[in-house]
């Protein structure tokens, strides 16, 4: 039975069309950006127009911003599209001047390289524009029985969930996708637009993390390991990020002596793209890393329900010196929640001192018969 994926951005961008907007998506490549515009034209019957910004004729043809130029370009089109808009140069000030010029206008405007295209968009488009992410196919997304959820999971805990992968019906073939994905287009953006001279350097950074998913990084060691500056390996990590392979968690605290506030663990978006990295898709029974997939998948679900329910959450870790831990900490709307993440029947049992000094913070086990409510 094929399963059915409907993107939960497509109604949140649907409502907002007809409201003369720039709607930015943002996300990493090959997340479905194109099918995601494709489909909200399709369903569509305004006069609409669709561009990529890759296509050297389209940048020709919007380099003369104008008025008027624009209006023989838009003709009678109220909904226009830009797919990777960040390779048109000056990108920001062409929208501006469109969404002002023609008040009947709605523009879709994607981007696979968030810092790129949020810089330049960045304070023209104050007030005109609604900024959306895009990540890897969230399981709120699927529709699908329990069943089927249960029967998939560890497939998603090794082979992620970037759209292509549910559509290859072979583990040997999602192995060589993911692994052609990190090699032709997962650093793209990075090494182009921010021309980042040392694509191996750069996958070796992340080869480091994907092992250290859910420990504390150092960049200090990072920084010795690769023999390049803490500084570069900063920025690079900040770059990582901003394209969405990467993002980090910082300690949680309200003060206390005893708590680790410095360290940041890092984590992937995707787990497919974690296990590209390290060279790894053996099932589950022949690794002993399930505690990382699984707090790793979790994790990066929730972000995801958050994010796309619009709930505004803030992630942390907690551990104290004396290696009393929490894998999270989450903060939403002022309200906290502890959580840790046990892939077999952990038992519910909350640190000693987190308990005396936070009696009033919920905490929970994440398992495999309870996850479903955590990330839906």
């Amino acid at each position: 039975m094929e399963i059915v994926i409907k993107r939960h951005l497509e109604a949140v961008l649907r409502n907002n069309i007809g409201k003369n907007k720039v709607l930015l998506i943002f996300g990493t490549r090959r997340v479905g950006k194109t099918w995601l515009i494709e489909d909200l034209l399709n369903n569509d019957n305004r006069a609409k127009l669709l561009l990529n910004g890759e296509d050297q004729d389209v940048q020709a043809l919007l380099a003369n911003r104008s008025k008027a130029n624009y209006a023989r370009v838009l003709g009678d089109t109220t909904l226009l599209a830009i797919d990777e808009a960040q390779a048109i140069p000056e990108i920001g000030k062409v929208l501006k001047l469109m969404i002002d010029s023609f008040k009947q206008l709605t523009i879709i405007a994607s981007g696979s390289s968030a810092f790129d295209l949020s810089n330049q968009t960045g304070e023209p488009l104050t007030g005109r524009s609604l900024t959306y992410n895009l990540f890897p196919i969230a399981q709120l997304e699927l529709n699908e029985n329990l069943l089927q959820t249960k029967q998939n999971l560890e497939e998603r805990l090794i082979f992620g969930s970037y759209p292509e992968v549910f559509k290859i019906p072979t583990l040997k073939e999602k192995t060589i996708y993911l692994n052609e994905l990190v090699r032709s287009y997962l650093l793209k953006d990075v090494l182009i637009y921010e021309q980042v001279q040392n694509a191996a350097k750069l996958l070796e950074l992340l080869k480091l993390i994907a092992f250290q998913v859910g420990s504390e990084v150092s960049t200090d060691e990072l920084s010795k390991t690769l023999s390049i500056s803490k500084n570069t390996i900063v920025r690079y990590m900040d770059l990582l990020s901003k394209v969405f392979i990467i993002y980090k968690v910082g300690g949680y605290s309200s003060n206390l002596r005893k708590e680790v506030t410095k360290s940041s663990k890092w984590y992937f978006y995707d787990n497919g793209i974690r296990n590209a990295l390290i060279n790894d898709f053996r099932l589950l029974a022949l690794r002993n890393d399930h505690g990382l997939l699984w707090e790793n998948y979790c994790l990066a679900e929730r972000i995801k329900r958050n994010h796309y329910l619009q709930n505004n959450a803030q992630y942390y870790f907690w551990r104290t010196y004396d290696q009393q831990e929490i894998d999270l900490v989450e903060e939403t709307n002022g309200n906290l929640l502890a959580i840790d993440f046990k892939y077999g029947k952990g038992k519910k049992k909350v640190p000693t001192f987190f308990a005396k000094n936070y009696p009033n913070i919920p905490f929970d086990i994440i398992n495999t018969e309870n996850y479903l409510d955590f990330i839906l």
